[in-house]
């Protein structure tokens, strides 16, 4: 469970009186959707039913209004990914309505995805009115029980009064501290209820006793830069943490004073740019050679707004074990949950590393070369060793060919995955910029991509979106597209297509002696191309190699939703990767060691190979 849950908290409020306000009768779905606008949400993604009919009702007029939008998916948990697409696009809260009973369980994974992930948003549900409740009436569930070790805090409104301060209750939660999802459930007859509203100011909330600490404290940060001038061979692994605090120049600031690499989680990829030289890409199961070569080498591992996930650690006692760790993190339960940190800084990242940063100008922090020059040198060697390599050599289309063709023809575009071997390539070819990289991370949850990217592309309709799925993920919420084509959100689908549940059959070939039990999916496979004109969309198939480059430029030229189908190599396996209970640097299919004709140095500047026997790099002039 999440640990910066408040459950423990008695929601209260603190407001400035406004004596101008005066009551105007209203209903408590008047209230709901009055508050959602003063909240500033644009979009609501959901699915109606006869619980929540007195909200829709009211959503009805809003929507006449000009208000708000309500886009209709064509299932529940199609709205909860959208939602959570949404807010990772933007960084603000994402809405989602369903109904009470199926409705409100239909929402559970994509609940569960967004706290996992530490996503805002918020969940409103129907529910059936108060004298039923308790009675087993038609579609009543207790979604607040249900959903209640996968929010971050949720609520039962009870009176219509207290409608206004609940939903400012929630938005501050789910967008303060760590962020995550909470749940609004509302019986139907307070929907209904009248009673004398007056707006709650979203400015006024003060929750006594949650107050998140942003800044960090002046002992961690001076003891931080003590280890950081003692060190050699540094490494910053940097998770989600960063990219919800907006930390991204933050850190390359501090990463380029210090001369430290980086390494991200698949949560932070983007927070970094992968382009730059000090970028050694993602870690942990499916990371590069070098990130992880670079984790289990390094003397001291500053953690920021990671959380050292077991994909991340592998065998977790050998995990950095030459390493001093600092732990930089807003939920204090975090520091210590997995590794001891020798320092733990509690605060906003974004604060943090500019308090570090900050505090080394006002202690004089050497500014000679770097202590870190021969460490730079030995993962540059590790990188040109051991490279990620895109298969070539074979009839049929590499998976990774593929995302480096939308790579190279859709460079700034936001990308969402589904969950399996796609996603790991994905992660591995892309170089994302802050935000644009959208993917279901702590729950996995194969059928997010599509949805997801929806919400992408509404938040952001200016925005190239495309979503990189798998033919068995794609399958989950494949009815999505009748919401691209409702709406006409131009969300391009690519659907790397090798008939197998790949990452599942990869584990069957390697840990359980090729007993492919359930994982094959060609029987019964739709036809992708026909499936996507039966919805209104524009469908493609992709076979050969020669078309791959024409056929990606076409579907992004195209001015609609597009559904890609390109068929890959059936039997291509995701490397490297650390198998179960293994270090980071037992890694299997690392390709065959690459060495130089002669000895290459490295720019650490810029990370250019010079060959030269001059000492000055001819990329960008730093010496050698």
């Amino acid at each position: 469970m999440i640990s910066s849950k408040i459950a423990n908290i008695k929601p209260q409020i603190q407001l400035t009186p406004n004596a101008t306000a005066i009551p105007q009768r209203q209903t408590g779905a008047y209230a709901l959707i009055d508050s959602l606008c003063r909240h500033g949400v644009k979009h609501i993604f959901g699915y109606p039913g006869g619980a929540i009919l007195p909200i829709y009702d009211e959503l009805y007029r809003a929507e006449a209004r000009g208000e708000i939008q309500h886009i209709l998916v064509r299932h529940e948990q199609g709205a909860s990914h959208a939602a959570d697409g949404y807010a990772r696009a933007t960084g603000k809260v994402g809405v989602c309505f369903a109904t009470s009973g199926p409705g409100a369980t239909n929402l559970v994974t994509g609940i569960a995805t967004a706290q996992m992930d530490s996503i805002p948003m918020i969940a409103v549900t129907g529910q059936v009115p108060r004298p039923a409740i308790g009675s087993d009436a038609f579609q009543e569930t207790d979604i607040f029980g249900i959903t209640l070790p996968i929010v971050k805090h949720s609520y039962v409104v009870r009176h219509a009064k207290d409608m206004a301060r609940i939903v400012a209750e929630a938005f501050h939660i789910a967008s303060t501290g760590r962020p995550g999802p909470v749940l609004i459930d509302i019986p139907k007859d307070v929907g209904l209820e009248e009673f004398d509203y007056i707006p709650v100011n979203p400015k006024d909330i003060n929750l006594i006793g949650y107050h998140p600490k942003k800044k960090g404290e002046i002992f961690p940060i001076n003891a931080a830069l003590e280890l950081i001038k003692r060190s050699e061979r540094p490494l910053l692994y940097v998770g989600g943490g960063a990219v919800t605090a907006n930390a991204h120049e933050e850190l390359q600031q501090f990463a380029e004073k210090f001369q430290i690499p980086v390494t991200t989680t698949l949560m932070g990829l983007g927070s970094f740019d992968e382009h730059h030289p000090l970028s050694v890409g993602m870690l942990g199961m499916h990371g590069t050679a070098y990130a992880n070569f670079s984790v289990s080498e390094c003397d001291l591992l500053l953690a920021v707004g990671a959380r050292f996930d077991d994909r991340v650690t592998g065998k977790l006692d050998e995990f950095a074990s030459k390493a001093k760790v600092i732990h930089i993190d807003i939920d204090p339960a975090e520091i210590g949950k997995n590794r001891p940190p020798e320092v733990a800084i509690v605060g906003d990242v974004k604060e943090v590393l500019g308090q570090l940063i900050q505090r080394a100008e006002e202690l004089e922090f050497p500014a000679d070369e770097p202590k870190t020059q021969g460490w730079l040198k030995r993962i540059n060697v590790w990188r040109h060793e051991y490279p990620l390599t895109v298969p070539r050599d074979r009839e049929t289309i590499s998976p990774q060919e593929c995302i480096v063709e939308l790579e190279r023809q859709a460079p700034n575009a936001y990308y969402t995955t589904d969950v399996g071997q796609h996603q790991m390539w994905a992660a591995q070819f892309l170089k994302n910029g802050p935000r644009r990289w959208i993917s279901s991370a702590g729950l996995g949850t194969m059928g997010y991509g599509m949805p997801a990217a929806m919400g992408a592309k509404v938040a952001l309709p200016d925005e190239e979106v495309i979503c990189i799925s798998g033919d068995a993920s794609f399958q989950m919420n494949l009815q999505e597209l009748a919401t691209l084509a409702q709406y006409n959100i131009k969300v391009k689908t690519v659907i790397i297509n090798n008939g197998w549940q790949g990452m599942v059959r990869q584990w069957q070939q390697t840990f359980f002696g090729e007993r492919y039990s359930a994982s094959n999916m060609e029987v019964g496979m739709p036809d992708f191309e026909l499936l996507a004109k039966a919805f209104g969309v524009k469908g493609m198939v992709i076979s050969d190699r020669s078309e791959l480059s024409s056929g990606i430029a076409e579907m992004l030229a195209y001015d609609g939703p597009v559904l890609l189908d390109v068929r890959v190599t059936k039997d291509e396996n995701c490397y490297p990767m650390v198998a179960p209970g293994k270090s980071n640097a037992q890694m299997l299919g690392l390709p065959e060691k690459k060495k130089p004709a002669t000895e290459i140095v490295y720019c650490v500047n810029c990370g250019a190979e010079n060959l030269a026997t001059n000492n000055f790099c001819p990329e960008c002039g730093t010496k050698i």
